[in-house]
């Protein structure tokens, strides 16, 4: 079985790769600064003060935290995460539902972590040559942008896999950074084509090195320490004396931040993971298959990178719902009915803070919360993976469809019917057989199709503690490799 994450270091190119990086001068953060930017340096500090948010700039490395100040530029670190807190008013639970943002990332998805997590370990080992290699990004939108983003700052090339449905405004702002762009066909549930094209560059160009999303444990590793732990401080901010967290919602696209359920699971045992997907495309609840709207989730296939074993419950969310939750949440005038309804000032600012995935993250919770009949103490978390910001083109888009503008009775049916009157139907508990059914899902994907192990799925299943829980534990390892490679190259100093 291969290495989890293979930290084996190749000296002679090592030596090649600091002088590169050196010349650049580029500092690389470590996943503790991640977790906490008090330990980052205040020279770095001093120079973010004068950096913008989006800037092509190696130090904005220092700003893949879901601390960051919630401003376009100058900003340094809070306390705690943005996040926003979805009241009964609009859910209809009891249950306290919290949202973590992932805008004030730059490119404005928590995707830059996760993609800085796959990189970096070919980087600081000298497995990654930046003066020959190309790094190939296939996603289905925001992890090829973050991947870009961070081949960008750190002096590397790169490619972008994505499909060609895709929002507009990802594809315009991906042409101000990647090296290259590739559309492939379909939306968000066209996974296998993207996988294609990658096989199509290997077999072509000898100098690509391909991080698959839903294959780099990287992902996974990231979500678990950086956002896991950014999770865990909202809930001892939160909880009080009596409040008490229920479960994790989150929609699966490459599962990574599933990883970040897995931390809770370790603090909270008693807490659930429960996984979202498209209902139009229920590959998980249903071994199913089909075209969705939820920009973000990838599908049709089980992500190497998901802990089945340790999830607790699939919840198929509908495009509809999703979408009619998201222009509720953006439209003026779904923000003003929500107004009427009693919903405070400061919540309604943040209600942009919500992509279209971030809509299905929360209907997630939602469901979530009535299947299990939580009350005022229970705490269900979930990410915003995105903003609106993405979507403005959709905005536009379903104004179209409709041939008039949203209104005030618009929102009120959104409200009820897709918020609301949200059911407790297309969800499942997974039992140890139904889990076993996902978990075997991989091997169509994974070993037939993209020739991964066979003894690693097994072990993934079988040798759970010496697979994930050794996964796990693997931060501080990465850590010292950066630390060491910073010393090289003089920067640290």
């Amino acid at each position: 079985m291969k290495t989890l994450i293979d930290l084996t270091v190749n000296e002679e190119q090592l030596k090649k790769t600091v002088q590169s990086v050196k010349e650049k001068n580029i500092l690389i953060p470590t996943m503790a600064q991640m977790k906490d930017p008090n330990k980052i340096p205040e020279s770095v500090k001093e120079k973010l003060k004068k950096t913008g948010l989006w800037d092509v700039d190696p130090i904005n490395l220092f700003r893949i935290s879901w601390k960051n100040q919630p401003v376009k530029e100058g900003g340094l670190f809070n306390p705690l995460p943005n996040y926003v807190e979805i009241p009964s008013r609009i859910s209809g639970v009891k249950a306290r539902i919290i949202a973590m943002a992932g805008k004030y990332f730059p490119t404005g998805a928590h995707k830059v972590g996760a993609s800085f997590a796959c990189l970096v370990p070919r980087l600081v080992t000298g497995q990654f040559d930046p003066k020959y290699h190309e790094a190939v990004w296939p996603s289905t939108g925001n992890y090829c942008r973050g991947g870009a983003y961070n081949s960008a700052l750190l002096g590397c090339k790169s490619i972008a896999i994505l499909p060609e449905n895709m929002s507009r405004e990802r594809f315009e702002w991906l042409k101000t950074v990647a090296g290259e762009i590739i559309a492939t066909p379909g939306c968000e549930s066209n996974v296998k084509e993207i996988y294609d094209k990658t096989w199509e560059l290997r077999r072509n160009r000898d100098n690509v090195l391909i991080f698959n999303q839903f294959g780099e444990l990287g992902n996974h590793l990231w979500h678990y320490e950086v956002t896991g732990n950014a999770m865990h401080e909202i809930i001892k901010a939160e909880a009080g004396a009596k409040g008490k967290l229920a479960g994790v919602c989150l929609t699966s696209g490459s599962a990574g931040t599933l990883g970040s359920g897995d931390y809770l699971k370790d603090q909270y045992p008693h807490a659930k993971i429960a996984v979202g997907e498209a209902l139009q495309c229920p590959t998980l609840l249903n071994n199913g298959f089909g075209d969705h709207r939820i920009e973000g989730i990838g599908d049709k296939h089980i992500p190497w990178i998901h802990n089945v074993k340790n999830t607790d419950m699939v919840i198929a969310i509908d495009d509809n719902d999703s979408l009619g939750l998201f222009r509720l949440f953006n439209e003026q005038a779904g923000q003003d009915y929500l107004r009427e309804q009693g919903v405070s000032e400061d919540v309604i600012a943040k209600l942009p803070w919500v992509g279209i995935s971030g809509a299905a993250n929360i209907l997630s919770c939602i469901k979530f919360a009535k299947y299990y009949e939580l009350t005022e103490d229970d705490i269900v978390i979930t990410v915003l993976t995105d903003s609106a910001e993405m979507y403005q083109s959709r905005l536009q888009e379903m104004e179209e469809e409709r041939g008039k503008a949203y209104s005030n009775l618009h929102a009120a049916v959104d409200h009820n019917r897709n918020i609301l009157g949200v059911r407790t139907d297309s969800m499942e508990e997974l039992t140890y057989q139904s889990k076993k059914r996902i978990h075997n899902l991989k091997y169509y994907t994974w070993i037939e199709q993209q020739e991964y192990d066979l003894d690693e799925l097994n072990a993934q299943w079988y040798d759970y503690d010496n697979y994930w829980g050794r996964l796990h534990q693997m931060a501080p390892e990465l850590d010292q490799l950066i630390e060491k490679f910073n010393e090289m190259t003089g920067l640290s100093k």
